[in-house]
């Protein structure tokens, strides 16, 4: 499986991304792992990384950023070059089959609902929050992500 990850996304960008997938790499069977760093001076980073890794890694820049407080509509219609859109472009090409991405959360799902659209018979984007039990772990669908969700929206049928 190829992955691609939004490495700008999230707190302490790119450097916990890219720790989070050198670990990927090792513990998880990825034929690939396209990172998008930004090109504001943290790619060297990210390719630093790289010569320690296999050439399972590959890392391709993004001139823009999307900022935690940033509105996720504007960012889709505001930032084509972000990383989190140039991720969801890969997916969409068949370049990934699944994207990854610890940033904006508006962002992430205004830019994977209109790249990649919903599955059929899928009425709004959710979001799978894992959550440790007494068994393992289970997921939560749509954990505080819409606070408008109907019971219709949770259902797949």
């Amino acid at each position: 499986m190829k992955v691609a990850l939004d490495a700008m996304g999230g707190d302490n960008a790119p450097q916990i991304n890219i720790t989070g997938a050198i670990e990927a790499l090792k513990s998880f069977p990825l034929s690939e792992l396209l990172g998008v760093p930004a090109q504001d001076g943290s790619a060297p980073h990210c390719f630093r990384v790289r010569s320690d890794l296999s050439p399972r890694a590959i890392f391709i820049e993004a001139p823009e950023v999307v900022g935690m407080d940033e509105s996720g509509a504007k960012a889709l219609r505001r930032k084509k070059n972000s990383s989190i859109s140039i991720a969801a472009d890969l997916v969409k090409k068949g370049d990934a089959q699944a994207l990854v991405s610890a940033g904006n959360t508006g962002a992430a799902v205004a830019t994977a609902t209109v790249k990649l659209r919903l599955l059929k018979g899928v009425q709004r984007a959710g979001i799978a929050s894992p959550m440790p039990n007494e068994f393992g772990v289970c997921n939560l669908l749509d954990a505080g992500a819409n606070p408008e969700a109907k019971p219709s929206h949770l259902l797949l049928s």
